[in-house]
């Protein structure tokens, strides 16, 4: 996404030094505020930096929740978080649909589970049987009905206005892409597990959920605690050499 598209904080800044939007001020339909932006020190700024690093370090993939329940309020406030993230056009083109209902999870695991099946019976290429083998999936999801809570994400492709006319929403994957990333983070930090599941398809979340037809699926999130028993793949991350470059 360019930057005039994602960074409502950040107005573009003329030739001559001064505000470019303030040229096309007709053009500019929200008032500016002043930003309110926190400065820290160089050392304040790599200390939250590597904090914020060794915490999210620990972040792992769970498959073995706990049924143990987790305060809604948790969820409201990591949705919140994740409700600031950059978006095209600030058209914020994402809706969560938490789903807690019991009987609404059966559903959903015995809907996915078919899909899975299928995939994993017919569509999957073997090269991607390959790479999963190694972290021990298969098409049973118990998870889906264990875990506390299922976050359905729906990709938003426009919305209707006031006269019920559809309005284009813009960069609709890459938007809702850095929201899932920072409600993943958000949870994290609550003290939550999480995993991404994306059975293909997902047009199934939209008749469970009732969710409109111009909504997509983007993925199903699984949130709660991990049993005590839980355990990961023994897997490595890339190292820094490995995965950037500074030019």
């Amino acid at each position: 996404m360019s930057q005039s598209a994602t960074d409502q904080s950040s107005p573009p800044v003329s030739e001559d030094g001064g505000n470019a939007q303030a040229v096309h001020a007709s053009d500019v339909a929200t008032s500016l505020i002043p930003l309110n932006f926190q400065f820290y020190s160089e050392a304040e700024m790599l200390d939250r930096a590597v904090a914020f690093h060794m915490l999210m370090s620990k972040r792992r993939t769970v498959r073995h929740f706990s049924e143990e329940p987790v305060p809604q309020a948790v969820i409201e406030a990591c949705l919140q978080s994740a409700s600031t993230a950059p978006s095209g056009a600030n058209m914020q083109p994402w809706h969560f649909v938490v789903v807690g209902d019991p009987e609404i999870k059966q559903r959903i695991r015995i809907a996915a589970e078919i899909e899975e099946r299928a995939f994993y019976d017919h569509r999957a290429p073997e090269e991607w049987l390959t790479a999963v083998r190694r972290l021990g999936t298969d098409s049973n999801k118990p998870f889906l009905e264990a875990a506390p809570y299922l976050i359905a994400i729906f990709a938003q492709r426009y919305h209707l206005d006031a006269n019920e006319q559809q309005v284009k929403h813009y960069y609709v994957s890459e938007s809702v892409g850095i929201a899932t990333g920072m409600l993943i983070a958000a949870c994290h930090n609550a003290g939550l597990a999480t995993l991404t599941h994306t059975p293909s398809p997902m047009g199934f979340l939209n008749k469970i959920l009732e969710r409109p037809d111009y909504e997509r699926p983007f993925l199903l999130l699984v949130v709660g605690y991990p049993t005590k028993d839980a355990a990961v793949p023994d897997i490595r991350r890339k190292t820094l050499d490995e995965f950037a470059t500074f030019v």
